[in-house]
């Protein structure tokens, strides 16, 4: 392009980290900032350049100069902004998730096949992260054999966030869309597949006794055509500090992450005397992104190149939310279902 991309970045909690990152690169221009708080507008404009602070997305979608709207809102509220941005000719980058029922996803396909020239992304910010990338490419070699199992523990372990603040005056708020869909999205962005049926259970045991309404604890259990069985939990009242957990096995390596930090297994017990490959081989490679809008330079670098905005990324996070609120389903009915993939 002859021109910079403009920016409109809606919601500045964690918004405020997406502006920035696109203040930081060379081909955006922060046009617009807008937040249910004025006054944290007006801050965030002060310290980025060129900048104004918009009412409400609908003065953003007006603006001919807005290329991107970058949303950061509420989870409830993500679904109408990114249909309306679409609806605008805008593409969108959005936090987590996507959107919160089958119905809203898809909406979304629709709009997208309407416009393929659009892109969309959605902050599942763990593959931004150096570990995950150089897993990926791990498995993808073929160096752990055929994967047979994937399990993903979310430990938010804050749970004044959902019996205090928003979350727990959103509703239908789930803790699987909330938090575990950065685990389903690494078990299908990660191994490449993704799973026909889920079977799931949940509870509210931690948090008995507060406002919050809704399943706090929510374990998934997957199955793939290859065999494969994949277990997802979405842990928000845990006493324990916010981590992920994350164990892949496949018939020639095991991966661990857990409180003693990312390793290989290499080895089945017993270990051959005089073995050249240590059987448990730590990895120094870092399990977070070293920023919130990691994710964001390979999105504008998408557009600004004209790439082909289907790409397996978007396959994954567009499955991500139809596991998700299958999860969801799963526990309401209290039986295994079939995953509708549309």
């Amino acid at each position: 392009m002859s021109r910079q991309l403009g920016i409109a970045v809606i919601g500045l909690g964690i918004g405020e980290q997406h502006a920035r990152m696109f203040a930081a690169l060379p081909n955006c221009k922060v046009k617009l900032l807008a937040d249910l708080d004025g006054s944290r507008a007006h801050k965030l404009s002060d310290a980025i350049p060129g900048s104004a602070v918009a009412a409400d997305l609908d003065e953003v979608l007006h603006r001919d100069d807005v290329d991107v709207v970058s949303i950061a809102s509420f989870d409830d509220a993500h679904f109408g902004q990114v249909m309306q941005s679409l609806s605008a000719g805008k593409h969108v980058f959005v936090e987590k998730p996507l959107c919160r029922t089958a119905g809203e996803l898809s909406q979304i396909r629709a709009a997208l096949d309407a416009n393929p020239s659009l892109h969309l992304a959605s902050n599942l910010i763990l593959r931004g992260a150096d570990l995950y990338r150089w897993l990926r490419d791990e498995i993808a070699s073929g160096a752990f054999g055929d994967i047979y199992a994937f399990e993903g523990d979310y430990l938010y372990g804050r749970m004044h966030k959902i019996t205090e603040g928003w979350r727990g005056e959103t509703d239908d708020y789930s803790v699987m869309l909330g938090g575990g869909i950065h685990m389903i999205d690494l078990m299908l962005w990660l191994t490449g597949q993704r799973p026909v049926s889920v079977q799931a259970m949940g509870n509210r045991i931690c948090s008995d006794g507060t406002g919050f309404q809704y399943d706090d604890f929510t374990a998934a259990t997957m199955a793939f055509a290859s065999g494969m069985v994949g277990r997802i939990t979405a842990n928000f009242g845990c006493v324990h500090r916010h981590q992920h957990v994350v164990r892949i096995f496949g018939t020639r390596k095991t991966f661990v992450l857990d409180d003693a930090g990312p390793r290989l297994m290499t080895a089945r017990d017993p270990v051959t005397p005089g073995d050249e490959v240590a059987p448990v081989q730590p990895i120094t490679l870092a399990a977070k992104p070293s920023h919130k809008g990691a994710l964001i330079p390979p999105f504008i670098d998408g557009i600004i190149q004209g790439k082909s905005s289907r790409t397996t990324d978007l396959a994954a996070t567009l499955d991500a939310i139809a596991i998700a609120v299958a999860c969801d389903e799963a526990v309401s009915m209290q039986s295994q279902i079939r995953i509708r993939y549309q």
